[in-house]
């Protein structure tokens, strides 16, 4: 088993079909032992039973509030002491603006969509050297829209592309501590998130045809990667960006 006798944090997980939750099922069939987050009592009854299955501590997360993310990591520190790898997998941006021009995104939308998908990797990693002591792993979740244009991904692609350059600055801050800090691109997946961006099953067809493996991902593929980064095998892996697309980022016109 690759994570025997680690512990991890899965920021993200909203249901069965996330791509969190196949980070989840993975790294515990790997031997991890873990604690999922999950946004508020709405999404509660999704991820109860979900944790339950894998034997998983869950807990509150509201990653826009200082307070419920000091609140989470000391629930942490005082119960498990230190963790070995975290997981990010959160993003958020309102509908309207996954849809038409990305140059009509609000001054507000873009700073929503900012705060939530990047700033919170940055709010996490200030917990990582006091509760990574043995030093560990972070991995943030990524997509393709960061670096090239993706119709209708809009904001979304440039907070991924923010959310990169802060993997790479990270990993520099962090490396002094042991701790590596990588980014998967996963391909297009048909997730709840997924669906509302515009044309996404446009998106899906065209990787489907275009990569060289001719399919698209699932959730389980990016759990393994997530795996492999969280591991000891990764141990002089970081700053990277890894593409888990069947191959799609190295096709031109």
């Amino acid at each position: 088993m690759l994570l025997r006798n680690k512990v991890g944090v899965i920021l993200g997980v909203a249901n069965a079909h996330s791509i969190a939750w196949g980070c989840a099922l993975h790294t515990h069939k790997e031997g991890a032992e873990l604690i999922l987050s999950y946004l508020n009592d709405k999404i509660r009854p999704r991820v109860a039973p979900l944790a339950e299955s894998i034997s998983a501590d869950f807990m509150e997360l509201d990653v826009t509030d200082d307070e419920s993310f000091k609140v989470f990591f000391k629930f942490i520190k005082k119960k498990y002491g230190k963790i070995d790898f975290l997981i990010h997998s959160i993003a958020f941006a309102n509908k309207e603006y996954l849809r038409g021009k990305y140059v009509n995104t609000s001054r507000e939308g873009f700073s929503l969509a900012l705060n939530i998908s990047t700033f919170s990797l940055v709010e996490a990693a200030k917990y990582a050297p006091d509760i990574m002591s043995d030093g560990g792993s972070i991995i943030a979740m990524t997509y393709m829209g960061s670096e090239k244009v993706v119709g209708s991904y809009n904001v979304m692609g440039v907070a991924k592309a923010a959310l990169e350059a802060s993997v790479r600055y990270l990993a520099k801050d962090l490396g002094e501590h042991n701790i590596r800090v990588n980014a998967i691109s996963a391909g297009p997946i048909n997730t709840l998130a997924a669906r509302g961006i515009g044309g996404f099953s446009k998106v899906l067809d065209i990787v489907k045809e275009k990569a060289p493996l001719k399919r698209n991902i699932s959730i389980d593929e990016v759990g393994k990667t997530a795996c492999f980064l969280a591991s000891d095998y990764a141990s002089g892996i970081t700053g990277e960006v890894l593409h888990v697309d069947a191959g799609f980022n190295i096709i031109g016109v």
